[in-house]
């Protein structure tokens, strides 16, 4: 099977959508409104989608990792946001080197658990 595909867009959940649309600005994606309900978030040629859905089980399995360029860099910028401060609940986890490359953690909001990476 060929794929000719232009993007991948997951689909995750809010708790409180219109505090984690806040978040999601804050770290730096354009938002797209859609509805009441929904919004896209871009940054570059990759984006996802926030609902206004909460479905804890879900939630609480929703990962996402975001390839980034230099983790050391973008671990400084995050930490420079002070999101934890900003948003309750939301939790870092500094810089781990793995054998394939390094990460630092973010959950947002709701808990939904970003890995930011880099590969060697």
């Amino acid at each position: 099977m060929e794929h000719n595909a232009k993007s991948l867009r997951p689909f995750i959940g809010a708790r409180d959508f219109n505090l984690s649309r806040s978040f999601y600005r804050d770290l730096g994606f354009e938002e797209v409104v859609l509805s009441d309900a929904m919004s896209v978030f871009k940054t570059g040629q990759m984006a996802f989608y926030l609902q206004n859905a909460y479905v804890k089980d879900w939630i609480d399995n929703t990962m996402l990792f975001l390839e980034v360029d230099d983790v050391d860099r973008y671990w400084t910028q995050l930490v420079a946001l002070n999101l934890p401060d900003k948003y309750e609940g939301v939790r870092l986890t500094p810089i781990r080197v793995e054998a394939w490359g390094k990460e630092c953690f973010l959950h947002d909001p709701s808990g939904i658990l970003w890995h930011f990476g880099q590969f060697f």
